[in-house]
C-alpha cells in the first residue's frame, strides 16, 4: 500500500481528477438532440428506429397551405358590446334634456340612433371587407352554438353619421348642434378568445397526425436520402425527445457517459506512458504539462462548439502533436494526438469525419516538424495541414454526399483559419518553454550558433578548449544519429561541457603554449583546479540561464570518475597508495543518466586521448577507444545510463571511424626537380 500511495502517484492521481472535473464542468447540460441533417441530403449515421411512439405529422409545405386556408374561410366570432351602446345612448339622452327642442323631435332623433345601434356599428377594418363583399355574414353564439348574421346592415362610425344626416332637414341644425358623431361608437366587436379557440381546434382538425410510427418501427438508416416524411418524422423526433424525461436520473445519464469515456480515455494515456514513456510519467512537470494541454484543448473545443459544431474545424488540433513532438517524441505525440481527437469528437456533429481530418492532419503536422529547427518550419506546416485538410474532407465529401455541396467554400475557410492558428505554434513554444522549464530543438539551434557570446568568449579565450569542444561535438552528433538519440541535444551540451575552463584556461594541455603551470603545483592542487572546471562551468551556465538539459552535460561529462592523470602521479609519489584520498581527485558528478551524456563523457575522453597518439592506423584508434570506453563501463560510470551494450558498440564503430577521418595520412606531394624541362601549356 505504501509503494501504490506515494506523493508521486497521489500527485498524478489529483492531476486526473483535475482534469476530468474541468472538463466535465464545461460539458454542456442540456441533453440537445446529436443528429444533424438536411432535406435531401443522405442520412450520415446508422439505422436509426423511433425509441417510443411517434406521430407523422403533416409536412411544413401541406401544414403552412392548410393554416392559410383556414385563415382565408375563417370568420370570426363576433358579439355585442351592450354596455358601449347604452352608456352611449343614456349619455345623448342627457345631452338632448338639455337643448330645448320639442319633445317629437327629441324622440325622433334618439330612436334614429337607437336604430343605428340596433342594427349594429362596426369598426373600419371590418366595415372595408363588408364593402369590398369579402364578409357577406358573421357569426354569433348563442347557446353555445354558432349562427351567421348578414352584414347589409351593419355601418361603419362615419357610414351611421351620414345615415343621420340624411333624416328630415328641418332636424340637421339640431342633430348638429348636439354633436352627434361623438356618441357613436362600435358596439359589434370581434371575440378574440372565443375566435382563438375555434381557429385553434380548426387547425387541430386540419393538422391532425396521418399516421403513427410505433415504437421499435425503422426511420432511416445510413445513405438514403432525406424526402420530406423522413425529415418531418426526424422533427418530431426530435422535439419528442427534448421534451420526454423518464424521469431525473435518465436526465443526467448523457453526461454520465461523457463522464465516463473521459476517464477511459485519461486512463488509457496513464496506462499508454506507464508501459512505454516512463521518463515522462516519472517527471511531474512533463505530465502537468501534458495533462494541461489535453484540459485547454478541449476546453476550448467545448466553448467553440456551443456556436456551431462545424466551428470546431477552427481549433488547430494539429498544434497537439506539433508541441508534444518539440519537447517529447513523434510517437507519444501522434498517441496523445489521437485521444484528443477521441475525446473531442464527442462534440462533432459527424464524428467519423473530424476524426479522420483531424487524425491526418495530425500525421502530417509531426511529419512536418519532426526536426523542428527554424520558425519557418511552422509556416510550412500550416500550409501542408491546409492542404491536407482539404483534400481530405473533399475526398469524404465525394464518398459520403456523390457531389459537392454549395457550402464547401465554408469549410475551406475554418481550414485557412485553422492554418493561420497553427502557424502561431512557435510563440505558445515560447511560453510553455518558460513555464514548464522545458528546452525546444529552436533553442537548441539558436545555442548552438557559435555567434554566441558564451560560446565567441571560449573562442576567444579558450581556443584549445573551443577546438576541443568542436570536435566532441562532431563525434557525439555522429554516434547519437546513429543509436538514435536526440542529436541536436548531444551536439549542443558537448560545445557547452567545458565552458568552466574559461576561468582558469591556462592550466588546461589544449590551452598550454609550452609552459605547465601544473609543474609547480602538487597532484592535489592540481586536480583541485581542473575538477573545478565543472563547479565553475555550473556557474557561468547558471549566470548565462542555460537550460537545465545542457547544464546536466557540464555536471556529468565526467560523471563521478577521478582525475586520473594527477591520481596516478599522487599514487606514485607516495609510500602507499592506499594513503591517497581518492576522494579529492573524485568528480562531483552525477554519473550520466540518459544517452546523450553518456555519449559526451565517451566522446570527450577519447577525443581528449586521441591526441597523445603517436601513429594514428586503425590499430592504435581502435585500441584506444575500447580501452577509455570499456575503462569507463568498469568504473560503473553508466550505471546509471539508458544506453544497452549494443548501443555502446555502435558508438565505439562511430568513434574509429570519425577519428580515422580526423586524423587520416595526406600523400606527399612531388617536388618540381628540373624547371627547365617543363613544357609551357
Amino acid at each position: 500500500m505504501k509503494k501504490i500511495f506515494t506523493k508521486y502517484n497521489i500527485s498524478r492521481a489529483l492531476l486526473l481528477v483535475f482534469a476530468t472535473a474541468i472538463i466535465s464542468l464545461c460539458l454542456p447540460r442540456n441533453d440537445k438532440f446529436s443528429y444533424s441533417y438536411n432535406l435531401g441530403k443522405p442520412w450520415a449515421y446508422s439505422l436509426l428506429t423511433a425509441p417510443f411512439d411517434i406521430p407523422i405529422e403533416l409536412d411544413t409545405a401541406s401544414v403552412r397551405t392548410k393554416r392559410d386556408s383556414i385563415d382565408r374561410s375563417f370568420i370570426d366570432i363576433y358579439k355585442f358590446d351592450t354596455e358601449t351602446s347604452e352608456s352611449q345612448l343614456s349619455a345623448f339622452k342627457d345631452h338632448l334634456d338639455s337643448l330645448k327642442i320639442t319633445i317629437s323631435e327629441k324622440n325622433k332623433i334618439q330612436n334614429r340612433l337607437q336604430q343605428i345601434y340596433n342594427d349594429g356599428i362596426v369598426d373600419n377594418a371590418t366595415f372595408d371587407k363588408i364593402r369590398l363583399g369579402e364578409l357577406p355574414n358573421i357569426r354569433f353564439i348563442a347557446d353555445n352554438n354558432t349562427y351567421l348574421s348578414p352584414t347589409d346592415k351593419l355601418k361603419s362610425v362615419k357610414s351611421a353619421y351620414a345615415s343621420i344626416d340624411s333624416i328630415d332637414g328641418v332636424l340637421l341644425k339640431t342633430i348638429h348642434e348636439v354633436g352627434i358623431a361623438n356618441y357613436l361608437s362600435p358596439n359589434v366587436i370581434i371575440d378574440e378568445t372565443i375566435s382563438l379557440k375555434l381557429r385553434e381546434a380548426e387547425y387541430q382538425k386540419a393538422l391532425a397526425p396521418i399516421g403513427l410510427l410505433q415504437k421499435g418501427e425503422r426511420i432511416v438508416d445510413r445513405g438514403e436520402i432525406i424526402n420530406i416524411q423522413t425529415f418531418t418524422i426526424l422533427n418530431t423526433y426530435q422535439q419528442m425527445e427534448l421534451a420526454h424525461n423518464d424521469g431525473a436520473v435518465r436526465k443526467h445519464y448523457p453526461l454520465a457517459g461523457k463522464i465516463l469515456i473521459i476517464l477511459i480515455l485519461f486512463g488509457s494515456v496513464y496506462i499508454f506512458l506507464y508501459m512505454f514513456r516512463w521518463r515522462f510519467f516519472g517527471d511531474f512537470h512533463k505530465m502537468t504539462f501534458l495533462m494541461c494541454l489535453f484540459t485547454v484543448f478541449t476546453v476550448a473545443a467545448l466553448i467553440i462548439a456551443r456556436h456551431t459544431n462545424n466551428a470546431l474545424y477552427i481549433m488547430p488540433f494539429a498544434m497537439i502533436p506539433i508541441l508534444i513532438t518539440t519537447f517529447f517524441d513523434s510517437r507519444t505525440a501522434l498517441y496523445m494526438h489521437i485521444h484528443e481527437v477521441l475525446m473531442c469528437s464527442l462534440l462533432a456533429s459527424f464524428p467519423i469525419e473530424f476524426i479522420f481530418l483531424q487524425f491526418m492532419a495530425g500525421v502530417i503536422a509531426i511529419c512536418s516538424v519532426r526536426e523542428l529547427s527554424k520558425r519557418a518550419q511552422l509556416m510550412r506546416a500550416g500550409i501542408y495541414v491546409f492542404i491536407c485538410y482539404c483534400i481530405s474532407y473533399f475526398a469524404f465529401e465525394l464518398m459520403k454526399e456523390g457531389v459537392l455541396i454549395d457550402d464547401t467554400w465554408r469549410m475551406y475557410a475554418y481550414f485557412a483559419v485553422n492554418a493561420i492558428f497553427l502557424s502561431l505554434s512557435y510563440i505558445l513554444i515560447f511560453v510553455i518553454e518558460k513555464l514548464f522549464g522545458f528546452t525546444s530543438t529552436v533553442t537548441l539551434v539558436e545555442l548552438a550558433d557559435v555567434n554566441n557570446p558564451l560560446l565567441r568568449e571560449i573562442s576567444e579565450k579558450c581556443p584549445g578548449t573551443f577546438q576541443h569542444a568542436l570536435q566532441v561535438s562532431n563525434l557525439s552528433a555522429d554516434a547519437a544519429r546513429r543509436i538514435h538519440a536526440d542529436v541536436q541535444l548531444a551536439r549542443v551540451g558537448a560545445l557547452y561541457h567545458d565552458i568552466g575552463k574559461l576561468n582558469n584556461p591556462a592550466f588546461f594541455t589544449e590551452n598550454q603554449h609550452g609552459v605547465n603551470p601544473h609543474s609547480a603545483l602538487t597532484p592535489e592542487q592540481s586536480a583541485e583546479i581542473v575538477i573545478n572546471h565543472v563547479r565553475d562551468g555550473l556557474k557561468l551556465a547558471d549566470k548565462a540561464k542555460l537550460p537545465q538539459v545542457v547544464i546536466d552535460f557540464i555536471a556529468q561529462h565526467h560523471g563521478k570518475g577521478k582525475a586520473k592523470y594527477f591520481y596516478t602521479l599522487a599514487c606514485n609519489a607516495a609510500d602507499d597508495m592506499n594513503t591517497v584520498d581518492a576522494s579529492v581527485f573524485t568528480y562531483p558528478g552525477p554519473n550520466p543518466s540518459n544517452k546523450e551524456t553518456s555519449i559526451l563523457m565517451m566522446a570527450d575522453a577519447v577525443e581528449a586521448a586521441s591526441r597523445s597518439l603517436k601513429e594514428y592506423n586503425d590499430d592504435n584508434i581502435r585500441n584506444l577507444v575500447n580501452k577509455i570506453i570499456d575503462s569507463q563501463i568498469a568504473d560503473g560510470l553508466f550505471i546509471d545510463s539508458t544506453l544497452s551494450f549494443r548501443d555502446i558498440q555502435i558508438i565505439k564503430e562511430v568513434f574509429i571511424e570519425r577519428l580515422k577521418t580526423m586524423y587520416h595520412t595526406r600523400i606527399s606531394y612531388p617536388e618540381l626537380k628540373n624547371s627547365a624541362n617543363t613544357k609551357k601549356i
